[in-house]
């Protein structure tokens, strides 16, 4: 008789399908909302953290990824890709999964889906800076970029930060009428925009997410007016761009851990001794964030590996005692630690 695998077999294993379900249970602005927090709490002990700059594998058509890291009590790590040319083949330019393990015994703990999962701890990243960044009262963020995370960049910022109007726009307008289309029953104004230029008007919140594979201009210097915040995720890889580097040069630089960012972000165009600050600090309060109203303030973000811990530490928690997940056998458990063969030589039943 085949032998059954024990309870140390198992890992909760969280689908695609079981993400989606979490999501809508939970809520999509109320799962934003917690992620930010998550993130947030994170990043106030950001020191306890092993911290590496990802491990990146680049290819002339896009880049796989390794992103870990630990806390001393938990490691995780996410597997990543950015393949911009995959639309043309109907795939999507990223896709991920992640697992969180426990230090002690070296026992994984959770494997989970990260494509959905980035996206939402992507957007709860950003609004989660801006909270600290952004003009006071903000009520309209320019969504520069509207293919796979534009929708939840928006909600984010509406969940997180109170904005009640969008301003769209892409250079492939059938892009900007999907994401128009995703937000119409969100509570938000949304404005579809012929222009980048147009996308700005009134907007005090300025958020590009491109995906092309190179150093680019989505914003040029003359479009940046004083006392905006800027929130640039495109840029995550070397030779990948969205600002004129004069706009660098007019703005309070955030950024998440500069090994990683002077490499991949938009600091990439400036020399290294250029000031650029790091966001748990400002907030843990050793930092200061926006001074005033006239201040440019960039978030340079190109995503960090703890925001990725902090989202499957949630999920962990979030999946107790619920349906959205599976047990996954995967994990050799022999009745004696140093029987593994003997283990083998008894399934054969």
């Amino acid at each position: 008789m085949p032998l059954l695998p024990s309870d140390l077999a198992y890992v909760p294993f969280v689908s695609v399908e079981h993400m989606m379900g979490l999501v809508h249970h939970l809520g999509i602005e109320r799962m934003l909302r917690d992620l930010a927090d998550e993130i947030e709490a994170d990043f106030k002990r950001w020191e306890l953290f092993d911290k590496t700059p990802r491990v990146a594998s680049h290819s002339d058509v896009g880049v796989i990824e390794l992103m870990p890291t630990s806390d001393g009590e938990m490691y995780g790590f996410k597997y990543v890709n950015g393949h911009p040319k995959n639309t043309k083949d109907g795939l999507q330019t990223v896709t991920a999964f992640g697992l969180l393990a426990d230090v002690d015994t070296g026992y994984p703990k959770l494997l989970s889906e990260m494509t959905l999962l980035t996206a939402l701890r992507t957007a709860a990243t950003s609004a989660m800076a801006a909270r600290h960044l952004a003009p006071k009262g903000t009520t309209t963020m320019a969504m520069i970029g509207n293919g796979a995370q534009s929708e939840f960049q928006c909600l984010a910022f509406k969940a997180i930060c109170g904005i009640d109007t969008v301003r769209l726009y892409d250079i492939d307008e059938a892009a900007t009428e999907k994401a128009a289309r995703n937000l119409a029953a969100s509570g938000l104004k949304v404005v579809t925009c012929k222009s980048g230029e147009d996308a700005m008007e009134g907007a005090q919140i300025i958020t590009t997410c491109t995906a092309d594979k190179q150093y680019a201009t989505i914003l040029t210097d003359n479009m940046i007016g004083p006392g905006v915040h800027i929130n640039a995720i495109g840029g995550d890889c070397p030779g990948k761009t969205e600002l004129h580097r004069d706009i660098l040069l007019r703005s309070e630089i955030f950024v998440e851990y500069p090994e990683q960012t002077w490499i991949e972000g938009e600091i990439q165009q400036l020399e290294k001794d250029h000031p650029i600050t790091e966001l748990w600090r400002v907030i843990t309060g050793e930092a200061q964030g926006r001074r005033d109203d006239k201040q440019i303030t960039l978030f340079d973000s190109v995503g960090f590996a703890i925001e990725d811990f902090s989202a499957l530490r949630y999920i962990h928690k979030a999946v107790q005692g619920t349906g959205y997940f599976t047990k996954l056998d995967m994990l050799a458990d022999p009745d004696d630690p140093r029987d593994l063969f003997g283990m083998l030589n008894r399934s054969k039943g």
